[in-house]
């Protein structure tokens, strides 16, 4: 894997002759104070680095993004750390129509997403969109390495989308994700009630759907969607959801929203035993544009459960530079009452933009509970004296029953380039 990763990294943009290398690398701090006992206590100064690198030349791009996180005061297990989120070739226009990717690159998909090491292929052609992939799922911690068994852990599928009627979108798509099962070992008793050591192998578990969607869309004064989920495995409706926006009025817009959904157990998994209901969530919402600096926003939201329901009200308004919410929940999901209080502000023609946040909630998970409080307060200062250099820092305080005066500092610095190559 690694002599393949050399190879991609100064191999391909050699060949390509790549014209151009883009992208951006920051560097950040976070500091916080851990206590494990009332006497004893950990100061962490965690360090992350963050690089994204585009080579490309015409139709052609090699494309990775990977960070490395370390302790430099108290490291963690594990520490250092290198995690590799993408590592791509693609080319784009192959025969006028397809576009393929070939390496560690992301999925996007309403069932099950994440990263892969594999093969995309896109196709598209009259108003046909027809996608299909194939991989390795990543280890953990986005490990520089690849799966050790493909024929159980994998991810595999496919969509096709047709957008040539005008404001509608129609789509179906198929997923097939695998994930390796984990043996381990543990105490049992044999026949003869003597303690021994057994080895436990599971069966492997997955996710198999297939899903469709359509979206239709009249700018501004009309937007809708839905979708359906079906579990291939359990042989039932998985998830339907509708969602949309409608203009009313010149300044009055109305939101709907309806999801119908059943836990989603992967097959062969012990939860898949258990007797488990669905939910229904219902909700409807106000947007009143007074003008360009301010809106009000309310909603109602109504969930139903098995054997119970839960409610929830959020009200607000948007201004220019923040936001004022207010949210209260009753019912089976807990009752809460939470305040939130956010405001960002660009000044000097974006070269100093001050950030603030600040949230109160009141909460408690049944009516027989003590009612817990949480206090959190964010400001920040993001700092551009050139276009492609920034610097951020920002202090973060919490403080509830379990974490008494919580405050951390982060800080960060971040830079983009845009370099033009002539290799030949």
């Amino acid at each position: 894997m690694k002599k393949l990763i050399v190879i991609l990294i100064f191999g391909v943009p050699l060949f390509t002759a790549a014209q151009s290398l883009n992208g951006y690398f920051s560097s950040s701090v976070y500091s916080f104070q851990r206590y494990q006992s009332p006497a004893e206590s950990n100061v962490y100064v965690r360090t992350f680095q963050q690089l994204y690198l585009n080579f490309s030349r015409g139709n052609y791009s090699l494309k990775t993004k990977l960070n490395f996180e370390g302790d430099v005061k108290t490291p963690l297990k594990g520490d250092p750390r290198l995690r590799f989120y993408s590592l791509y070739f693609e080319a784009r226009k192959v025969l006028g129509l397809i576009r393929v990717r070939v390496g560690r690159q992301p999925l996007f998909n309403s069932v099950a997403g994440g990263l892969y090491d594999g093969l995309n292929l896109r196709l598209r052609k009259y108003g046909f969109e027809l996608t299909g992939y194939y991989g390795g799922n990543v280890p953990a911690y986005q490990k520089l390495a690849l799966t050790d068994s493909w024929n159980n852990d994998f991810v595999l599928g496919g969509s096709l989308k047709y957008r040539g009627i005008k404001n509608l979108i129609l789509g179906v798509s198929y997923i097939d994700k695998n994930f390796k099962p984990v043996e381990y070992t543990t105490e049992r008793l044999d026949s003869l009630f003597n303690p021994i050591q057994y080895l436990v192998r599971k069966n492997s578990n997955q996710y198999e759907y297939v899903s469709s969607e359509a979206g239709y869309y009249l700018g501004e004064n009309f937007r809708a969607n839905a979708r359906l989920d079906y579990d291939l495995n359990f042989e039932k409706i998985s998830k339907v959801e509708f969602s949309g926006r409608v203009k009313a009025l010149k300044n009055l817009d109305v939101d709907f929203y309806y999801n119908y959904r059943e836990p989603r157990i992967r097959y062969n998994s012990i939860l898949s035993v258990f007797n488990y209901g669905n939910t229904q969530t219902v909700e409807g919402g106000l947007s009143y544009k007074l003008n360009e600096f301010l809106t009000f926003i309310g909603k109602f939201g109504y969930v139903k459960y098995k054997d119970d329901n839960s409610q929830r009200v959020t009200v607000g308004v948007y201004t220019s530079f923040g936001s004022v919410m207010y949210r209260k929940n009753l019912g089976f999901a807990g009752e809460l009452d939470a305040i939130s209080v956010s405001a960002a502000k660009s000044l000097l023609k974006g070269r100093l933009t001050p950030t603030f946040g600040f949230s109160y909630s009141e909460y408690k998970l049944s009516l027989e509970s003590a009612k817990n409080k949480l206090v959190t307060l964010i400001a920040g200062l993001n700092i551009r004296p050139w276009k492609t250099f920034s610097f951020d820092v920002q202090g973060q305080y919490l403080s509830n029953k379990f974490y008494n005066n919580d405050f951390r500092i982060f800080l960060k610095v971040n830079h983009w380039f845009n370099t033009k190559l002539s290799l030949f």
